[in-house]
């Protein structure tokens, strides 16, 4: 089965990738000649995993999914939560994403946090949404090497290492993507 994955994120293709079944072909935009900068302006994950995999639908007519991922902070009221990747301006710079949460952060005592990824699916037309979710906290400074957005200041609950720490095969275990991705396989078994 090829399913379009809408999304050029080399990150994000690896960690879902490692997730996937063998008889899945993982396709990414640039496989399928998309270019176009698709459009997140819905003000949930939800609406902005189903608008990417929408556009991709309705486009391409390949069968697709598309997730929408976002860091809620609880003494930040949920932020910056659906605009996780454009916190710090339009230019989407994961680095200033986490300096401003950092700074925003700076005098918290309350550190909880959690991460939140929504998967939508469309296969023959028909539309399907997944969630997965991890709890954890905002670190007061970044650690780690691996991993891509927040997870050098973000550490889940049960570990002391933050995602950005940890080895890939144990982030997808436990990642609020890793979680929505496998229920993505099952319904897709």
């Amino acid at each position: 089965m090829k399913l379009v994955f809408a999304t050029n994120n080399a990150h994000k293709l690896h960690e879902v990738s490692a997730l996937l079944q063998e008889n899945v072909q993982l396709l990414s935009l640039n496989d399928i000649n998309c270019h176009a900068d698709i459009p997140e302006t819905a003000d949930t994950l939800e609406g902005n995993a189903l608008q990417k995999a929408r556009y991709v639908y309705e486009n391409f007519g390949a069968d697709c999914f598309a997730d929408d991922t976002g860091l809620e902070v609880e003494a930040l009221n949920n932020a910056p939560g659906v605009y996780s990747a454009r916190y710090a301006g339009e230019q989407k710079n994961p680095q200033d994403n986490m300096q401003k949460l950092l700074a925003e952060m700076a005098d918290k005592d309350n550190r909880k946090a959690r991460f939140r990824t929504v998967i939508a699916l469309i296969i023959n037309g028909k539309e399907y949404l997944f969630e997965g979710e991890v709890r954890g906290v905002i670190e007061r400074e970044k650690r780690g090497a691996a991993g891509f957005g927040y997870d050098p200041i973000f550490t889940p609950e049960g570990f002391t290492e933050t995602f950005a720490e940890l080895p890939l095969e144990v982030k997808n275990e436990i990642s609020h993507r890793g979680r929505a991705v496998k229920k993505l396989v099952e319904f897709l078994k």
